[in-house]
């Protein structure tokens, strides 16, 4: 939760070894008033990559697959036949602006379950 040590001025852990022993690592805000004071998820992509240790790749898988396992939930974060269609279209040429762009907003669309809901 890179949230938590951003709010709190905690020491980021070292992302890496978790990967190196192939255990699946899940990114969110963990939004709350005593530790997490955001709801950004794409700053919390841009913190795991640089304070973490995160590759970019590893950063998104995290944030949406990595996600839905950690809620153990199938339909949700990928997009196949058969799962929800929950995806954000960026105004960006590349995904890797999510992790060198923080602060900027990249989201052009939004969808939900199919629908374009911005």
């Amino acid at each position: 939760m890179p949230g938590a040590e951003f709010s709190t001025r905690s020491k980021y852990p070292d992302a890496r070894p978790i990967f190196e022993a192939g255990i699946d690592v899940a990114i969110a805000s963990d939004c709350n008033p005593g530790s997490s004071y955001t709801t950004n998820l794409p700053l919390m992509i841009a913190l795991a990559v640089r304070e973490m240790f995160f590759t970019p790749e590893q950063a998104l898988w995290s944030a949406t697959k990595g996600g839905a396992l950690a809620l153990r939930r199938s339909d949700i974060g990928h997009l196949a036949v058969g799962a929800k269609a929950d995806f954000a279209i960026l105004s960006s040429d590349s995904y890797l602006h999510l992790a060198y762009r923080p602060g900027v907003n990249l989201i052009e669309q939004v969808w939900r379950n199919g629908n374009q809901v911005s």
